[in-house]
């Protein structure tokens, strides 16, 4: 193969009390992505949107990532990248990551599948690293594994996927900007051990619930005592859309990677929708432009896509 187009899908990540280890893949919104491979040793970038993000692939999380990819060939390629974001930048559902991992996976079917899946996560979190300033794979993992993925390490790398039981997903975007580098400065150097026993009991029974499909459990386990009570003073009513959101029916929820979008879990669609509508009326009442989503769980990650021109 010549050329190939796929999408990338957006992803939440730290489920409330999984801060930097869980995350799960969304199959709506997705980036679309189409990647070609030239003769020069160069990365050639193209946006088909109106963020205007750069096109100096050293100042692009997608380029970085490619580059990375890049030192360890031997035989020495390039590639033209083109790329419709669909999941806007500083969403919090996973923009960067999307952007990242597209790349490398979509290099990596052009180069005949020559990389694993882990080598592929490392790569990617170089372009992470660009975004955040630290490398963390809770969204590059279930953005290239699909499902919903725990990241136990990454020195070394290692990373376990759980299979998701029937759950939707629920998502408001409040049209305000919180940068992931500015969300981490704020976070507490230290904390108390009372509040990280309790954040372990609610990862193991998160963890817990989700292999048994214990709806129950999960809805108990999606409390963060450590991070939520700091970053959560970034977004406009967040505990009154969690409030109403679990008055509604949700299981639970919280801050989607670093804000400012908020996601709810929910058991049935009926659930589902009356949360999106408490969330958007929310914003509405205090005139805050928001998006929604309504979706499911990802399990297959990126996926090869007939040809779209971008």
């Amino acid at each position: 193969m010549k050329k190939v187009t796929i999408h990338s899908p957006a992803t939440v990540a730290n489920l409330v009390c999984g801060f930097d280890i869980l995350g799960l893949a969304l199959n709506d919104p997705s980036d679309v992505m189409q990647l070609s491979l030239i003769d020069e040793p160069t990365i050639v970038i193209r946006n088909a949107d109106e963020f205007g993000l750069p096109t100096d692939p050293h100042k692009n999380v997608a380029g970085v990532a490619l580059l990375s990819l890049m030192e360890t060939l031997k035989t020495p390629v390039g590639f033209e990248m083109t790329i419709q974001k669909r999941i806007k930048p500083g969403s919090g559902i996973g923009s960067s990551a999307a952007s990242a991992a597209g790349a490398v996976a979509a290099a990596n079917i052009l180069l005949e599948n020559m990389f694993s899946p882990d080598d592929l996560i490392q790569f990617a979190m170089n372009g992470e690293k660009l975004a955040s300033g630290v490398k963390h794979a809770d969204n590059i993992a279930p953005c290239l594994r699909g499902g919903i993925t725990l990241v136990r390490s990454i020195h070394p790398l290692d990373i376990i996927s759980i299979p998701p039981p029937p759950m939707y997903v629920t998502i408001v975007h409040p049209q305000i900007e919180v940068r992931t580098s500015d969300a981490r400065q704020i976070l507490k150097k230290q904390i108390f051990l009372k509040d990280a026993i309790r954040q372990w009991g609610n990862i193991a029974g998160l963890v817990t619930g989700l292999l048994q499909r214990d709806y129950e459990l999960i809805g108990r386990s999606l409390e963060d005592v450590i991070i939520e009570p700091v970053r959560s003073i970034l977004i406009p009513a967040f505990a009154e859309v969690k409030r109403k959101s679990l008055e509604a029916g949700a299981l639970g929820g919280g801050i989607s990677g670093s804000g400012p979008s908020i996601f709810m879990l929910s058991k049935e669609i009926t659930e589902a929708l009356t949360v999106e509508k408490e969330m958007s009326s929310i914003y509405n009442r205090l005139g805050i432009e928001n998006s929604t989503y309504v979706t499911t769980i990802n399990e297959s990650g990126i996926k090869i896509v007939p040809d779209e021109i971008l």
